[in-house]
């Protein structure tokens, strides 16, 4: 990860707004002709981080979209091993679903249905309109075979496509793949001898994902939201059984990145981008010491919703391990609310107050491409974050 003594850098979680053209590809399912689109597509959204005044910019995770499955579903065309198969009433679930804590405290909003609705964003698709109870899967994934990673092709046409749209610019380039928490923790085992070995196929089988992103020279940003939103997985664990859970994630994730360059590695977390009271999240102040073992060089965490802003001074007591990142999102996804440069300001320098400037890069607290009411509200945002860390980078000058 790039360091710049005379101001503090700039990046983003990874979703951002699609082309219109590219949309009603996708939405017509003309799956060549969007395959097609994408390298020109990729150029398009380099050049608009840049205009926004980004330093490390993506590829605005189109591919994700062009998979036409989702945050999460893309991998599962490059990773096998999983089955999808009707559930069995017998068998009690592996754990609940994300929000399984605030449908606790909060039983009318979720009857209601009223939170599916995103983040000022449309209704999200496969759930029916606010106002309707959701629809339960009748499905799970299970674990059947190998884990075994066939994505080769795919991912060196992601790489390919970001490092071509980045000659001849001035940005540094980053890549985000699903972490291993993310793909594996949530289906079923049937065939591993136990979860843990399960859990470190599924780490193994990510490596070749992760190693062709930064063979690439580009950076790898794992996207693992899981490490925080785990305790709304569970609503019967306490703090010490979530730390004990975290622990082994911990070494799982670890031999995802084993033999990989640290320095091209930031670990991206938050609590789940849904449209919710998350009164329930877990308090960073339990999980800051455990993410920081994990063996990157940067971590991205979510410090802009108004859940978490306070947070900052959790790293008044866990301290960043030396020649570490801290990128914490000075912009959220929970609002059409444009932040002002000067909060976005503020909330840096209270951070390089306890961090160090030389360590603070600044980010979103996740992917806002689809999470955000319109495009233009998203490039706002993404200006106004460039913007405030150029006015607390003057503030912080000479101190």
């Amino acid at each position: 990860m790039r360091r710049d003594d005379r101001r503090i850098l700039t990046t983003h979680g990874g979703n951002l707004p699609r082309p219109a053209d590219l949309d009603t590809l996708i939405a017509d399912g003309r799956r060549e002709e969007v395959l097609a689109r994408l390298p020109s597509a990729v150029g398009e959204v380099v050049d608009l981080q840049i205009a926004c005044g980004l330093d490390t910019v993506n590829d605005g995770e189109y591919v994700k979209a062009a998979n036409m499955s989702g945050y999460s579903g893309y991998i599962h065309a490059r990773v096998t091993g999983w089955e999808t198969l009707p559930i069995d009433p017998a068998v009690p679930p592996k754990r609940e679903y994300v929000a399984a804590r605030d449908r606790d405290e909060f039983p009318g909003t979720y009857a209601s249905g009223l939170w599916l609705a995103g983040s000022g964003g449309p209704v999200r698709p496969g759930f029916s309109t606010p106002g309707a109870a959701p629809k339960m899967p009748a499905v799970e994934r299970v674990c059947t075979a190998p884990i075994t990673y066939v994505g080769h092709d795919a991912i060196a046409a992601d790489v390919d496509a970001l490092r071509t749209a980045l000659v001849g610019r001035e940005a540094d380039g980053f890549v985000a793949a699903l972490g291993p928490l993310s793909l594996g923790a949530g289906a079923r085992n049937v065939f591993y001898a136990s979860e843990e070995d399960y859990m470190f196929a599924v780490a193994e089988a990510l490596r070749e994902e992760y190693k062709a992103i930064t063979d690439a020279g580009l950076v790898l940003q794992i996207d693992e939201p899981e490490f925080a939103t785990t305790w709304q997985f569970h609503p019967t664990w306490d703090v010490a059984d979530l730390r004990r859970y975290l622990e082994s994630a911990v070494e799982v994730i670890n031999h995802a990145i084993a033999g990989l360059p640290p320095e091209q590695i930031r670990m991206h977390t938050c609590w789940g981008s849904g449209h919710r009271p998350h009164t329930q999240d877990i308090g960073l102040r339990h999980i800051a010491d455990l993410l920081v073992k994990v063996n990157a060089s940067a971590y991205a965490i979510e410090a802009g919703n108004v859940r978490h802003a306070h947070e900052w001074r959790v790293w008044e007591d866990v301290k960043l391990p030396d020649g570490k990142i801290l990128i914490p999102g000075v912009v959220s996804h929970a609002t059409d609310l444009v932040e002002h440069p000067e909060l976005v300001a503020e909330r840096l320098v209270n951070f390089a107050s306890v961090v160090g400037r030389e360590n603070l890069h600044a980010g979103t607290d996740c992917g806002i491409g689809s999470r955000v009411g319109h495009e233009e509200i998203v490039w706002a945002k993404l200006r106004a974050l460039a913007d405030g860390a150029a006015i607390a980078s003057e503030r912080l000058a000479g101190k």
